[in-house]
Formats: C-alpha cells, structure tokens, sequence
C-alpha cells in the first residue's frame, strides 16, 4: 500500500509540473502615469473581437493555416478558433504579430490556459499577478483567455515601446530575462519555426 501512495504522489508532482509553465516572471517597475493610463484604457477597451484582413477569404486562408498548426496543442475545434481569433484581434489592435504572440504562447505556456509558473504568472501569457494591481483592475481574472491574451499584448507593446522597437530586448524585459539570449531566441525560434506566415 506504502508503494502504491508513493508512486500516486509521483505520478501527482509530475502531473503538476507538466502543467505549470517554465517561464520566467516580468519584473514589477513603476509607471509614469502617461504609460499606466494608456495601458488602462488599452485594457479596459471593449472593442468588437474581429480579423483585420482585407478580404474575409484572406481571414478564413489565415485561420485555416494556424488552425491546422494548433490542433496538435487545442483539439477542441470551436475552442481552438475562438482562440486564433482572439490572438489575431488583441495582437493586431496592440500592433504585434499574431504568428510572434503565437510563439510567445508556445513558448510561455504550451497554450495551456492554466499554466502558472514558479514565479506564479498566470495563463496563456503567463501574466504577472501585479499587472491587475498596478494597472488599476485588481479583480480581472488573468485565466480568461481574452483577459489574458489583452494583459499580454499590452505588456508586450510596453515593453516594446520603452525598448525602441528592440524585439529581442522587449521579450527579456517580457520574460523578466533582460539581458539573457535564451527567452528571445526561444520566441524568435518558434514564431519562424511553426508560426511563420506568408
């Protein structure tokens, strides 16, 4: 019986890793109150979710394509489109590459909706719990994914804003790595290899 308990509490603590995310955790600075007001409203704008391409065949081509690239990680079809189009939406309203915020996710979480890290960042993004805090929404929930993926590309664009442009400073700055190669090249490696788009 002993061994038994045994091998179900291994079984259990690799159960909780294989869920929890490896990421690392954005560092908490303070904001002037230009930068926090605009990442207020970013995040408090409820526009309509919807795909920024010229035509709706060029928007059915793309979600097709990324579709087809996420099954392996989000089976459930309805699930996995409300997801691409929620990425395709809140990376384009933040100006980002919805295939690099595809990455990031990969990369971050595995696109496990519930994955927290050691660092306790939560979700898709893996969001930091101060971001709520900070930015004056102390009662969002960081696990809803429009939630999580709008928390994420406004960090993102901050990061990328206060970096010059600097993707791969900005994703060190994202990941609390600054200055370490092994995030951003983990990012940039995963948008070309499995997201990259025409």
């Amino acid at each position: 019986m002993r061994r038994i308990m045994q091998m179900l509490g291994w079984l259990l603590l690799g159960c909780l890793v294989a869920t929890s995310s490896q990421a690392g955790s954005q560092i908490e600075e303070p904001l002037s109150h230009a930068v926090k007001a605009m990442m207020q409203r970013s995040i408090s704008d409820k526009a309509p979710l919807k795909l920024s391409f010229p035509s709706s065949k060029e928007g059915e081509v793309w979600l097709n394509t990324m579709s087809a690239r996420l099954k392996k990680h989000v089976p459930n079809a309805t699930y996995r489109e409300d997801l691409l189009r929620t990425v395709h939406y809140e990376a384009s309203r933040a100006g980002l590459d919805p295939q690099l915020v595809l990455g990031l996710i990969q990369a971050e979480s595995g696109f496990n909706k519930y994955a927290v890290s050691a660092a306790g960042a939560r979700g898709f993004m893996q969001i930091m719990p101060f971001w709520p805090r900070v930015i004056g929404v102390p009662e969002h929930n960081l696990f809803l994914l429009r939630t999580n993926l709008r928390y994420g590309c406004t960090i993102l664009r901050h990061y990328l804003d206060l970096e010059h442009g600097d993707l791969f400073r900005a994703l060190g700055r994202y990941n609390g790595s600054l200055g370490q190669a092994a995030y951003p090249n983990l990012v940039l490696l995963t948008w070309r290899k499995h997201w990259a788009y025409p």
